[in-house]
């Protein structure tokens, strides 16, 4: 008898199916693969929606059955029928290099990336720095609230910048495209620092911007338990790579001693960017995407997409994920927020950015979501003949209309939809009331804000989208510009084998903004990668053994 795990998938039960009736199911199952389930643990696993029929919308689950199981009942042929596989999770795969790390790490950014790199560190005895030039979590929502209230921007310390990174004032969502096994070990970690535990279960797991503050201080804390240290208002502002194989790093708060550098400094560190690009290190311009938010009473997507069962307790509010590449551009919806409401996002004077945002309740009257158009780097001109820096003023240049549009008083510039599928600017706004600042929005023309592909390439996007959901594209539906921060807008070129920078063996990028994830999961797991990789090649200080 050995210990085992067992994934049962496709159960498929209707809306009111009690978790009970879900677990009767796959031991049901169980039993026609000719496995006793008396000794096994059954739980909930995976849990989505099939909204395809609205008349009949299912649950699709699939349940963790674990125990004491003899190899002779694991019949692969009958596993199979029974729709279940044995369940491989991944803990971080650790190997320790020979030579001790001159002195500890330095860990530049507290996204996701940084987070989890100290984290690991910190478990293992490296010790690591973890610094960031913003504030910590209270002092970055004392800094947004002033900035929504009454317009004052702290440009260290705001949506973008300070512990936990961008997604932290965002919906929390943990979905990912990346098919890593590390995946479920970032949710279980998450778990164990206050995320509720149903993200394990969810085919579209989200924490909300209230939790994730919680979860990002205790794992902060945990850092500092373990030897770390956290240091917040400390911009890195250079790097000198010394004789000894070690690092100078330059930083706000002086000069720190490093004995490598893991650089996960988030995607609007732009005057990071442009440092790296002076000192020659290798960087390219990266495809990204621009657009607004739309937003919608979440009743009306709630109609739209579950019919008769919208408002059901067991459904939640509705989220939806759109595209269409058949136009000139690919258009498409990112970081849908039930519930939420659109924030301001700008970390620069005289740039107007926005993002999504949502707390865990997600009860706000408006769902919105940004609807982006993809960006080509042939659509950069090169700034100061740098194709990187190109791409940051490409981004810059929409911000900064977008302010002047706003009436350079960070309101934010909106539209209706009618009068934006129209090209006019008459129309009243109806029954969707702007959530960004609580209204500090004017009436403006995005043909002022987008070049006009980008413009054009929207208004076929919500016309598409609107044969998709229904009233998706209703007059009263209101745009907010401009989103510009759906990713990093470079890349900062790295090794693949040892995760370091190109011709910089002690730098090792990581996370978003280095331009190698996107979004809260592939951040997080990218950083373990980083931290893993320099691990391999350094074992702790002698000190910290």
């Amino acid at each position: 008898m050995s210990k085992i795990k067992l994934l049962v998938e496709r159960i498929r039960t209707n809306v009111e199916s009690s978790e009970e009736m879900i677990l009767n199911k796959a031991k049901e199952k169980m039993k026609r693969a000719g496995i006793h389930t008396s000794t096994l643990h059954f739980r909930l696993y995976k849990k989505s929606i099939d909204a395809r029929n609205k008349q009949d919308i299912r649950f699709e689950c699939t349940v963790l059955a674990e125990g004491e199981i003899s190899q002779k009942e694991l019949d692969q042929k009958l596993l199979a029928r029974a729709d279940a596989r044995v369940l491989c999770e991944e803990e971080p795969n650790l190997t320790f290099g020979k030579d001790s790390i001159a002195a500890a790490p330095v860990v530049v950014g507290m996204g996701p990336a940084g987070l989890f790199a100290a984290l690991l560190l910190a478990q293992n005895g490296y010790a690591p720095i973890l610094i960031d030039r913003g504030g910590s979590i209270a002092e970055r929502a004392a800094d947004v609230k002033r900035f929504r209230d009454e317009g004052i921007l702290n440009t260290e310390s705001n949506v973008q910048f300070g512990a936990g990174g961008a997604g932290t004032f965002s919906d929390g969502k943990l979905i990912t495209r990346i098919n890593d096994p590390l995946c479920n070990y970032v949710l279980k970690s998450l778990v164990a620092f206050g995320a509720p535990e149903d993200i394990r279960i969810k085919a579209k797991p989200h924490i909300g911007t209230d939790v994730l503050r919680v979860v990002v201080d205790n794992v902060l804390a945990e850092i500092e338990r373990l030897g770390g240290q956290v240091i917040y208002h400390c911009r890195m502002d250079g790097i000198f790579e010394c004789a000894d194989k070690t690092l100078t790093v330059k930083t706000t708060k002086g000069d720190l001693h490093a004995g490598a550098l893991l650089l996960a400094p988030g995607h609007s560190a732009r005057d990071t960017y442009r440092y790296l690009i002076k000192e020659n290190y290798p960087v390219e311009a990266k495809p990204m995407s621009v657009g607004v938010r739309v937003e919608h009473l979440q009743s009306d997507i709630d109609r739209a997409l579950y019919g008769d069962f919208a408002g059901h307790p067991n459904l939640g509010p509705a989220e939806y994920a759109l595209s269409d590449t058949k136009g000139e551009r690919g258009v498409y919806t990112f970081c849908m927020c039930p519930g939420g409401e659109v924030v301001a996002a700008a970390s620069e004077d005289g740039g107007l950015v926005v993002n999504g945002m949502s707390y865990h309740a997600r009860n706000n009257p408006n769902a919105n979501s940004a609807v982006a158009v993809s960006i080509r780097c042939e659509d950069y001109e090169k700034e100061e003949g740098s194709a990187p820096l190109g791409a940051i003023a490409f981004q810059r240049q929409i911000e900064r209309a977008a302010f002047a549009a706003g009436g350079k008083d960070y309101y934010a510039p909106v539209m209706t939809m009618q009068d934006f599928l129209e090209g006019t600017r008459t129309h009243m706004r109806g029954r969707v009331a702007p959530s960004y600042r609580d209204g500090k929005v004017r009436e403006a023309d995005f043909e002022s804000v987008f070049p006009s592909f980008i413009t054009d390439s929207l208004r076929y996007g919500f016309r598409s989208f609107g044969q998709k959901i229904s009233g998706f594209d209703a007059p009263d539906t209101m745009l907010t510009a401009a989103e510009t921060r759906t990713s990093a807008p470079v890349r900062i070129l790295r090794n693949r084998e040892t995760m370091t920078a190109v011709g910089h063996p002690l730098i090792y990028p990581c996370g978003e903004g280095a331009g190698y994830a996107g979004g809260i999961t592939s951040a997080a797991v990218d950083g373990l990668r980083a931290a893993m990789a320099l691990m391999s090649a350094f074992s702790p200080a002698k000190e910290n053994k």
